[in-house]
């Protein structure tokens, strides 16, 4: 067998020979010992040549001989002495390259750029430098005030009484008779130990607020002293440069003497500081303030759901669980005391439930809501009609957040005392309506103001004279309507409208029907009855034939509302009330109880009240504003959408229109006259607006009356051809009519436009 060495054997010769192994265990070192050549591999053995194996084995003896066994491997070990920086550089060598020199600086200046960045966030923050310069300055101050005051406050207390005392001893000393001649040497002698008394006191007393002042000087030399040196100095050096320079360093040291923030152990007014003061909610505080308010006992703590932050606006917010068996109504019905816990207003503090019954959601302002200036309504930003049918967005609430209602079957009351914004309330609704052009309005002022003026050439019907007899004429055309409805729906198999039955018929459109200063109507002795009995038909029965009522009052009593009518009114929104009885009369009975009262809105939380509307509870919601330029601009657009629509209603005709549409030689005639008058006032309108008149008296302007041959020169030059006669005999006139008149010098017979109305109504029926 042959073996040849290969690369994976410890050693290698450096030239090749082959090992021929005898088949005997002979001696190696005999030279003449025969071999046998076998070939690996080979399946038969060859012949043996004694020539050729003597070669080989030479060959094999030498190789052996000079082959030598390797060295065993030595182990170094290096000894890294990691103090021992030599020479190295501390910056590689790829650094010193422009590109490396470009990244370095790009570090830099985010790093600076970052740092920039938290200084400023820091700024905010009680760690920010001017809050520790203002910090040190109080603490400078109130190192050199010291407590030396107290000394000087009670010498001054002892020196009062002592003088008191020596002044009633003088005066018994005085006016004790001299007749008492023991009682009197007693009464001078007891004087003048409380003189001698008082004199030490005021001498005590003075030399107090002499040790005060001077301790007090010199503290403040070395307080005050090298700020106004280094800035006068600098001044005096190198004029304003130097005296800000000396500004920013007496800024430097002011801000290191307050460089650390109050702690519990250096503030001594910690044990009475509150969220009103500007300390941060925690989790003691609040155990504290809900044991103070009584809401939980002595020994019971909250669990702290999610634990307080602050929000965008600067306020608390924070998810409670309350121990168990304790609801979340009794800690709502202690919001007032949480408030003085608290160290707020009654109306930064806002709890509601959360999901369950004993968890709640505390949210505390810092600052009374709502006292900011009102951003723009929604409705500006629209692009496009709005829909009815759809959320309505009233306002945003404490915590900013947008809230919507749904009207859609629905019923609505707001109140509340005058000027706490009821028309800008009822606003927010009515725009809503007057921008879906599918909405048909029906308007009743029952304050005979404008505040709905603006909307009237939008509405089918509208009352805005405060007349309770038309009031109650408008409300039997809503009621016919509803029936009409209802057969309407009853014929087409349906039991309540909805939008797409109201797209497809437009009998069925929502009906808006707008109730402002309810309390005049219902107290009307003729017809208060009547009214309520009617609103209440169309309260309970026009949901599903989509009429929608709204009511607005004051204050909305059993007086006022009758309860059958008050309670079917499902959307309550109480503005600021003066007692919670008042705000118990919107929302409820009870709700007051329950912890929600429109007497906690205040005075300067204009538009602001408890909406009742989605949820189980009430929330304080501030609506939407839109000033009388905005109204017009969205009643504006409004009416262009009813006009595309083809919605709009028209406008009623005036008595001349009304007699052409008569017809008649007769009733063209007395158009021409009404027309006649009419210019006449228009003229003399504009001539009192050319000669500088304001306003109201322009509108004061009337003419109502006019000479007979004016009359009919004005008639022939429309084309009329009519005589005195003629005139004379259509306007039947009295003697008092008949009276003559001064005109342009000269006193002549005439004609009164109440004449000429009282003759169109009682021949054609009709009025203006």
């Amino acid at each position: 067998m042959t073996e040849h060495i290969t690369e994976g054997s410890p050693t290698r010769p450096t030239e090749g020979a082959t090992v021929t192994f005898l088949p005997h265990a002979l001696d190696w070192s005999k030279a003449d010992v025969p071999t046998v050549g076998v070939t690996a591999g080979a399946d038969d053995v060859p012949a043996v040549d004694p020539v050729a194996d003597t070669v080989v084995l030479d060959s094999a003896r030498r190789v052996l001989a000079e082959t030598t066994a390797p060295a065993a491997p030595v182990r170094v070990e290096k000894v890294v002495d990691l103090d021992a920086f030599d020479d190295a550089p501390l910056i590689p060598a790829w650094m010193r390259t422009p590109e490396g020199w470009a990244a370095f600086a790009g570090v830099a200046y985010r790093s600076r750029r970052r740092a920039f960045r938290r200084w400023v966030r820091r700024q905010k923050t009680d760690k920010g430098h001017v809050a520790q310069f203002g910090r040190g300055s109080r603490r400078l101050h109130d190192w050199v005030v010291g407590f030396e005051g107290v000394r000087v406050q009670s010498a001054a207390h002892a020196a009062h009484i002592a003088t008191r005392e020596a002044r009633a001893a003088a005066r018994a000393a005085r006016y004790t008779p001299a007749l008492m001649r023991s009682k009197k040497e007693l009464a001078v002698k007891a004087a003048e130990k409380t003189t001698k008394a008082a004199e030490e006191a005021v001498a005590l007393h003075k030399k107090a607020k002499k040790d005060r002042n001077r301790v007090r000087n010199l503290r403040a030399g070395v307080v005050y002293g090298p700020p106004l040196t280094s800035i006068g100095g600098g001044y005096v050096t190198t004029g304003w440069l130097g005296a800000a320079a000396g500004a920013l360093a007496t800024f430097a040291g002011g801000a290191f003497a307050g460089r650390k923030p109050y702690s519990e152990e250096t503030d001594w007014s910690a044990d009475w500081r509150s969220l009103g003061d500007g300390d941060v909610m925690t989790a003691p505080m609040l155990d504290q303030c809900f044991r103070a308010a009584k809401v939980i006992g002595a020994e019971e703590t909250l669990r702290v759901v999610q634990m307080p932050m602050l929000d965008s606006r600067g306020a608390w917010s924070t998810v409670l669980d309350l121990p168990p068996g304790v609801p979340a109504k009794k800690a709502i019905r202690a919001t007032d005391e949480l408030a003085a816990a608290f160290g707020v207003e009654e109306a930064q503090v806002s709890v509601s439930k959360r999901g369950r019954s004993g968890r709640v959601e505390l949210y505390v302002s810092r600052e009374l809501p709502f006292t900011d200036k009102a951003a723009p309504g929604p409705l500006l930003a629209l692009e496009a009609a709005a829909s009815f049918w759809g959320p309505i967005s009233i306002g945003p609430d404490v915590r900013g957040l947008p809230i919507s209602i749904s009207v859609v079957e629905r019923s609505g009351l707001i109140g509340g005392e005058p000027g706490a914004g009821k028309s800008a309330s009822g606003n927010t609704i009515l725009l809503a309506a007057a921008l879906d052009p599918r909405v048909i309005l029906v308007l009743a002022d029952g304050k005979g103001g404008g505040d709905l003026e603006p909307f009237e050439h939008l509405c089918e019907c509208f009352e805005g004279d405060a007349d309770p007899e038309a009031f109650y004429k408008l409300l039997l055309d809503q009621v016919a309507d509803m029936k009409a409805r209802y057969a309407l729906l009853k014929k087409l198999g349906k039991r309540k409208v909805t939008e797409e039955l109201a797209n497809k018929h437009p009998q069925l459109r929502q009906r808006l029907i707008w109730v402002d200063e309810l309390m005049f109507y219902t107290t009307d002795e003729e017809y208060g009855k009547k009214i309520t009995k009617l609103l209440r038909n169309l309260v309970s029965r026009g949901r599903a034939a989509g009429i929608i009522t709204f009511c607005a009052t004051q204050k909305p009593g059993s007086d006022v509302v009758d309860t059958s009518l008050r309670d079917l009114l499902s959307i309550r929104w109480a503005l600021r009330c003066t007692t919670p009885e008042a705000s118990d009369t919107i929302l409820g009975k009870g709700a007051a109880a329950s912890g929600y009262s429109a007497k906690t809105i205040q005075a300067e939380m204009r538009g602001a009240g408890l909406l009742w509307a989605e949820g189980q509870n009430p929330v304080m919601v501030r609506a939407d504003y839109y000033n009388d330029e905005q109204v017009n601009q969205l009643i504006d657009r409004a009416t262009e959408y009813r006009r595309k629509a083809g919605t709009l209603p028209q406008a009623p005709l005036s008595l001349a229109d009304q007699l052409r549409e008569k017809g008649g030689d007769d009733a063209l005639l007395l158009a021409a006259v009404v027309d006649v008058f009419a210019a006449w006032e228009q003229d003399a309108k504009d001539k009192a607006r050319a000669a500088g008149k304001s306003d109201a008296d322009v509108d004061a302007v009337t003419v109502d009356w006019l000479p007979g041959s004016v009359l009919l020169e004005e008639l022939r030059a429309a084309g009329h051809s009519v005589t005195a006669e003629k005139l004379g005999a259509l306007v039947p006139r009295t003697e008092a009519d008949k009276a003559k008149r001064a005109w342009e010098g000269s006193r002549v017979a005439g004609y009164p436009l109440a004449r000429i109305t009282a003759t169109v109504t009682d021949r054609f029926g009709l009025t203006a």
